[in-house]
This record gives C-alpha cells, structure tokens and sequence, in this order.
C-alpha cells in the first residue's frame, strides 16, 4: 500500500522563526501549544535532542481502542534535529491511532520580516476510516491553532516586558 506524504504550512506575521523555533524544539512540552492535546511529556533522552522520546496523549485522530471514552496517544521519538536550518524530524514508535508507519518534519522558514512559516511534512501508512484529504485537513487544523496560540503567547510575553 502506497504511503501518503503531504505538506501544510501556516504563515505568522507577529512572530519571528528565532522566537517560534525554541517552542517546537521544546519536544517534551508540546502539549502548551497543540490542540487538544492534554499530555505531553519525556519517557526517555533529553528534551530537543535526537533520541529524545515523548509521550502524546488526547488528540483529535480516533484511536483504534474502539471506544470514544478511550483517549488517543503516541509515543514519538526525535531522529534528526538541525538548530542552524530549524528543521525537527520525528518518528512514531507507538501509538494507538492505526499508525504503523509515521515520520514528520517540521521547518521553520524565515521570512522577510518580522514574520515566518511553518512547514509540517508528513510520510505516513494510509489510516483505516480516513482519506488523505481528511488527515491533510486534520495538520493544517493543528497546526494553524498551534501557530497562532504560540504567535498570541509571544505577543503576550512581548506586552508584558514592555
């Protein structure tokens, strides 16, 4: 069965890629920041460094537990970290959402000003009970209200140091 692979992106204008780079690096800590998600934290390595795993829990993918009481979870481990291209990729190890094959990718592009992009690419076995369509939706859905609960938290530390 062929793999899916996509690429979503959200563009920021109030924050800079130096000022968002450190939030997606902190790997362990991700539940500020993601959607739903009410868990996040580090099982095994040191956080932000290749090898460093997390543990994920309560996301929107349904999990494969059969039950809406049962909550979604992963395990991910960072296999490649670029601080000079702000580049992170991760693998799922674990999970109970029907991956048996997942890598992602996230870049953090500068832009011309004081805004950015993020780019979130994906490689992935294709998911029982949804269409590519519905999981592309799924990471710019995730992504756009981490970038903008990230760019509002930056907006706030910058008020309040003023």
């Amino acid at each position: 069965m062929a793999k899916w692979e996509g690429k979503v992106s959200s563009t920021l204008s109030k924050a800079s890629a130096n000022q968002i780079w450190p939030l997606f690096i902190d790997f362990f800590n991700f539940h500020k920041w993601f959607p739903n998600m009410s868990t996040c934290y580090g099982v095994h390595g040191t956080n932000g460094e290749v090898g460093g795993t997390r543990y994920c829990a309560g996301f929107s993918l349904p999990n494969e537990d059969g039950g809406a009481d049962q909550v979604s979870w992963s395990k991910e481990r960072l296999v490649a970290v670029d601080h000079e291209k702000m580049t992170m990729s991760y693998e799922m190890v674990d999970c109970n959402v029907g991956f048996k094959s997942y890598l992602s990718t996230i870049k953090i592009v500068c832009g011309d000003g004081e805004g950015c992009e993020v780019e979130w690419s994906f490689d992935v076995n294709p998911l029982e009970g949804l269409t590519y369509e519905d999981l592309v939706q799924k990471y710019q859905n995730g992504l756009d209200k981490t970038t903008k609960k990230m760019e509002d938290g930056l907006v706030q530390i910058s008020a309040y140091s003023l």
